[in-house]
Parts: structure tokens; sequence; C-alpha cells
């Protein structure tokens, strides 16, 4: 985007306490994080919205070759997925995460009645904006997905697969379920990633495999999702397996923010790890908090990339169980305090979705977020110019979140350890 396209009106409404700034600019000096206001500038967008510059404090982690120069704006390809029942739910996260930039595939599982998926085909094809900027692809030809069997991450290859083969023109790649929401614009995610390097992985991990080395690293599971037409639960083969030796177990959540290089790493597989690694996990409980973990964290290039965290608010038990708490609107403050860009779970239509689209989101009932690409007599009904972008308060909470896992990041902590 060219820099006169930027309103400076947009520039973070407020910037960020003095006390917040002294502290992390002193802090950052003081490692050696950076060495001048500029490279400051290029953690916090909110300081810098006409520049952009390699000198990102995270250039300092080893990323291999360089993304080929491209616009000033990144662009997300995300995949939303759904289950019976989930129609709404997904239309509705649909349009509070939609912006003409992006790329979109949608997924209602074969556990959806064909009327449902019939359903969602007809609501993209025949929808105005949908139609003109062909951004939103809804895979047809349906998966079978059990969250605790390998078949999530088989059906998450799968939307890779598909987002690389209708547009390589994006750098990060999001999977969200109907039950996310974002509690940031898609605005306000363009704009603090603007500034990040485009080799960056947000990838919550840990090797401390803790009670999961007992119950679900070494029993043997067999997901009936691969070769049956309806949904059942994983079972249990005998005999139980000891952990691996050839590389070493990561787990962590499930939803992951990936960039580009690495999907093709894991989709197109010029190195055999990630087919060895899908091999092995096909076995394995929860696999998708696991995979892409593992597959990250035994090579050298890519685990320098990490950085160690979802960038979603979820509530756990502890330890945790097989699914988060479902959140509602006692919640909102602790999601708002925690910076993050999505929370998960959530109801179809609780009342905190509605407070989420009024007070973070500014979004009306049946519409889009709105963003400066909003056009028309109805908002967003038109798409205008979609180079233009429009940061709130959620840059600013984001930013935040993203310098300090930067700095985390770029000292080698919580890293592949």
């Amino acid at each position: 985007m060219a820099p006169s396209k930027m309103e400076k009106k947009c520039v973070c409404p407020v910037v960020l306490s003095s006390l917040v700034c002294a502290f992390v600019f002193v802090t950052s000096l003081n490692m050696g994080l950076v060495s001048s206001v500029h490279k400051f500038n290029s953690i916090f967008p909110i300081f810098s919205a006409h520049q952009r510059t390699s000198e990102y404090a995270e250039s300092k982690i080893e990323l291999g070759t360089p993304p080929p120069p491209g616009p000033t704006l990144p662009r997300f390809a995300y995949l939303v997925s759904g289950s019976k029942g989930d129609l709404e739910k997904l239309w509705r996260t649909l349009h509070a995460l939609y912006h003409p930039r992006n790329e979109y595939v949608v997924h209602l599982d074969l556990e959806a009645p064909p009327e449902e998926r019939l359903a969602l085909a007809s609501r993209i094809d025949n929808h105005t904006v949908f139609n003109k900027v062909g951004n939103v692809y809804m895979i047809s030809k349906a998966n079978m997905v059990t969250y605790r069997g390998p078949t999530m991450v088989a059906n998450t290859l799968h939307a890779c697969a598909v987002l690389l083969k209708r547009n390589k023109d994006w750098d990060w790649f999001i999977n969200l379920s109907a039950s996310d929401y974002p509690l940031v614009t898609q605005d306000d995610l363009v704009y603090t990633f603007s500034a990040l390097n485009r080799n960056l992985n947000f990838i919550e991990h840990t090797s401390n495999l803790g009670w999961k080395a007992n119950e679900r690293a070494k029993p043997l599971i067999v997901d009936p999702g691969l070769y049956m037409s309806t949904k059942s639960d994983i079972y249990l083969a005998t005999p139980r397996r000891t952990l691996p030796t050839a590389f070493k177990l990561f787990t962590g959540s499930a939803w992951t923010v990936l960039s580009r290089p690495f999907v093709e790493f894991c989709v197109w597989g010029w190195d055999n790890l990630p087919r060895t690694l899908l091999m092995y996990y096909t076995n394995f409980v929860s696999s998708p908090e696991g995979y892409f973990q593992t597959v990250v964290c035994n090579v050298p290039e890519f685990a320098k990339t990490v950085v160690n965290h979802d960038l979603h608010y979820i509530s756990w038990d502890n330890p945790p169980k097989q699914h988060p708490h479902i959140l509602n609107i006692n919640d909102t403050d602790k999601m708002i305090q925690s910076n993050a860009a999505f929370a998960r779970k959530f109801k179809h239509d609780d009342p905190v979705l509605d407070k989420i689209d009024a007070d973070l989101l500014g979004r009306a009932k049946g519409s889009f977020t709105p963003g400066a690409w909003c056009s028309g007599k109805l908002t967003c009904s038109e798409v205008g110019d979609s180079n233009k972008i429009k940061p709130g308060p959620g840059a600013q909470r984001l930013c935040q979140l993203i310098a300090r896992l930067a700095m985390k990041a770029n000292n080698g902590q919580d890293q592949c350890r």
C-alpha cells in the first residue's frame, strides 16, 4: 500500500501509556532487541504507520531466505470449519472475519447434513460481495473430521493445498472453527502484521509433555473417520508404544497462524519429515495438538521462526480437558485484557458475541466488520479500496501482545524447548 493511502487519523487513536512505552523501550535497548528508534517502530506499527523496513525486531532470528519483496500490507488465508448444526455460526464468523484482501476456505464436515452444506454453497454463490471479489471458496466434497484423531490435521492440510492452488499471494494461514470469533478487526490484524517478518509462525508449543506422554503419545489409536462415512470416536489398539527417538515430540494448541513458507514445506514436502510425522500422528490421540508443533520444532530453519502463542484467548481447566470452557459475557474483560486476536469457544448467537460486535468490531447484525475497504449506501455493501486500512483500538492491544512475544522469540525464550 502506498504511504499516501494510509489515513493519518487512523494511526491508533490512543497512544500506549507512557509507562508501558518507557518500560518496553528501555528493556528492548538493554536486551539488544533494537538499536534505534527506527527498529523500535518496526515492532510497534502504532508509532510507524507509513513505513515498512526489513529491520524487524525478529530479524536477529535466523529465518533463512527472506521472502520476496511484496506489498506493504500482508494478506491472510483462512480456513473456517464446522460440523453438524454449525451453518449459522460459521456464516457469522465468516462475516466478522471478512476482508477483500484475504482468501477464505470454508468447510462443513461430512457429519453436517447435505441441506446445510447446500445452503452454505448457495449463500456463497449468491452473495454480491463474495461473487465480485471471488475470495471465498467452499470445499464441496466434505471430509470427515474428528478432533481426537488425525482427520482434523488432514482437513487442515487439504485447506492449505486448496489455498496454495487458488492464490499464492498471501502471507499467513489461520485455521479457525465456527466456534471461534475475532476480537480485533481485520484492519487491526493487517496493520499489526504489516511490520512483522513474514516467516514468523505463531504456534503454541512445549516439549514438556507431562501427563500427555502416557495419555496421548503412548497409546495407539485408530480413527474410524479415516475410513467411515459416519462419525464415531477413536478406539485404542494394542500394544502401547514408546516415545520416539528419531524426532522430539512437541504439543500445544490446535489453532495456529502459519507462514506461507512453512505451509508450503508441510504441503509440498520436499523434505520427508512432514510425511513421516503425518503417518506417526495417524495413531496419536489429539494429533491436531502436536503435528505442526513437532514439524516446525524438528526443522532447524523453521524452529527459529516460532513464536510461542496461538493468538487466541481460551479458558482451560488445569490440567486441561478435551474441550475448553464455553465463553460468555462474564469473560469479556478477560478476553480484552488478553490482547488476543481471537477467542473460543462460543455458543451460537450468545450475547457475548453481540457485545464483541458492538464494543470491539463495530459490526452490525448480518453485516461485515467495517473496514476502510467498505463502500456503498449500506455499510460494506460494496468494495472500495482494499489497500486502504483503518486500524483502531484493537491494533493497539494486539501490538502490545506481539511486541512482548517478539522480545521473547528474539531472545530464544519459549522456542522449541
